[in-house]
C-alpha cells in the first residue's frame, strides 16, 4: 500500500518511550530489577495512514499498543498526539483525549462484557462520555452496527451468541462510536480463523477509507500486516530494529531479523520448499538483555563487535529510499545493514 498520509504533519509522534516493570523479592520485597517490556521506542505516524507493528510474542509491542493511551503508564518518553503529550496530561484532559484514542483488543470475547448485551456494549462508550440523548445513542449503535456489516436487529443479543468474527466487528463499532482520530488494534484478527481475518481486514480497509482513521495495528504475522499497513515497524526485545515503507520493509529487508520473519511466512505452493530457519535458539529474556546489540546472539551475521555496540537506528539508503529526514524513511539498526 502506498502512504496515504505521506507529506502531511504526524498526528502520533512517540519519542524513547520506556516501559519497565519492577521485580521485587527478598524478606522485605525491594525492587531486585525489572523487566524492560518497552525499551526507548521511537516513531511517528501521519495522519490517515497505518503502521504495522510486528514482533514475535513477548516483544513488547502490545504493552508499546497500552502506553500509547496510557492504559499502561510509560516509564520514560513521551507520547504526542496532536501535539500534546499523553504521558503528561491527567483528569479531565486525559479523559477528553481518550475519546479520539480508541482500542481494539485481540480476543474478541474477553474484551467484551458477558453480561451485557451487544447494543448495552456500543452504547457504553457513548454513556461514558455523555454524548446524545438516549434515543440518539441507540440510533447511533443502530447505525455503527450496520457499518460494520451487522444489523441492527441484533442489539439485545449477547457475546456467546456470536462467532468470532462477528464479536471483532462488535468490538470495531464500539471503538467507532466516539468517532475517533486513532484506533490502535491489538492483534485483532490473531483469534480468528483464517477464512474471516481477511473478512474483518477488508472492513478495517474500508473503514479507515470512508472515516479518514489513522491505525497503529499490531500483528506477528507479516502477510497479514502487509495486507493494511503503508509502513511496517519490526520490534524485537523491547526495541525497533527496522521501520520503513512497506515496500521497502518486504523488498530491501536490512535487519537480519526481519528477514527472518519474511523467511517465515508459509509460501502457498507445494512445489517450493519452505526455507529453513537462519535464527538461532530462542529470544533472551528482558530481565536481562544481553550487552550490545539485543539480537546478536542469535543472528547468523554477528561479529564481535555486534557484543559490545548498540546499534541505533541510521537510514539504510539504496535506491527508492528517502533516508529518514522526516522521521519517514527506511531506518534499521544494524552495524552491519550495508553489508548482509
Amino acid at each position: 500500500m502506498s502512504s496515504k498520509g505521506e507529506g502531511g504533519d504526524p498526528i502520533l509522534l512517540v519519542e524513547g518511550l520506556k516501559k519497565y516493570y519492577p521485580i521485587r523479592g527478598g524478606l522485605m520485597g525491594g525492587k531486585i530489577g525489572e523487566v524492560r517490556a518497552v525499551d526507548g521506542v521511537t516513531f511517528a505516524v501521519r495522519r490517515g495512514e497505518t503502521l504495522g507493528l510486528v514482533g514475535e510474542s513477548g516483544c513488547g509491542k502490545s504493552t508499546l499498543g497500552r502506553a500509547l493511551n496510557r492504559l499502561e503508564e510509560p516509564t520514560a518518553g513521551s507520547v504526542l498526539f496532536q501535539g500534546k503529550d499523553i504521558a503528561r496530561v491527567s483528569g479531565a484532559e486525559l479523559f477528553r483525549l481518550r475519546r479520539d484514542i480508541q482500542m481494539v483488543f485481540q480476543d474478541p470475547y474477553s474484551s467484551l462484557n458477558p453480561r451485557l448485551t451487544i447494543g448495552e456494549i456500543v452504547r457504553e462508550p457513548l454513556l461514558v462520555h455523555r454524548v446524545g440523548t438516549k434515543a440518539e445513542q441507540v440510533q447511533k449503535v443502530r447505525e455503527l452496527l450496520e457499518v460494520v456489516g451487522l444489523g441492527g436487529d441484533l442489539l439485545k443479543r449477547y457475546p456467546h451468541e456470536f462467532s468470532g468474527g462477528q464479536r471483532q466487528r462488535v468490538g470495531l463499532a464500539r471503538a467507532l462510536a466516539l468517532q475517533p482520530e486513532l484506533v490502535i488494534a491489538d492483534e485483532p484478527v490473531s483469534a480468528l480463523d483464517v477464512s474471516v481475518q481477511s473478512q474483518v481486514l477488508n472492513l478495517m480497509v474500508r473503514l479507515q477509507r470512508e472515516r479518514g482513521l489513522t491505525y497503529v495495528f499490531i500483528g506477528h504475522d507479516l502477510s497479514v500486516v502487509e495486507h493494511i499497513s503503508d509502513r511496517i515497524a519490526i520490534m524485537y526485545l523491547g526495541r525497533i530494529v527496522e521501520h520503513g515503507p512497506v515496500d521497502a520493509i518486504f523488498e530491501r529487508p536490512a535487519h537480519p531479523y526481519t528477514r527472518a520473519l519474511l523467511e517465515a511466512i508459509p509460501v502457498p505452493d507445494p512445489r517450493r520448499p519452505h526455507a529453513a530457519p537462519t535464527l538461532r535458539g530462542e529470544a533472551p529474556s528482558s530481565v536481562s538483555p544481553p550487552r550490545g546489540c539485543p539480537f546478536h546472539p542469535r543472528c547468523p551475521f554477528a561479529i564481535d563487535e555486534c557484543e559490545q555496540v548498540v546499534p541505533q537506528l541510521e537510514p539504510v539508503g539504496g535506491s527508492g529510499d528517502s533516508g529518514d529526514e522526516d522521521g519517514f524513511g527506511h531506518v534499521a539498526a544494524c552495524i552491519r545493514k550495508h553489508e548482509i
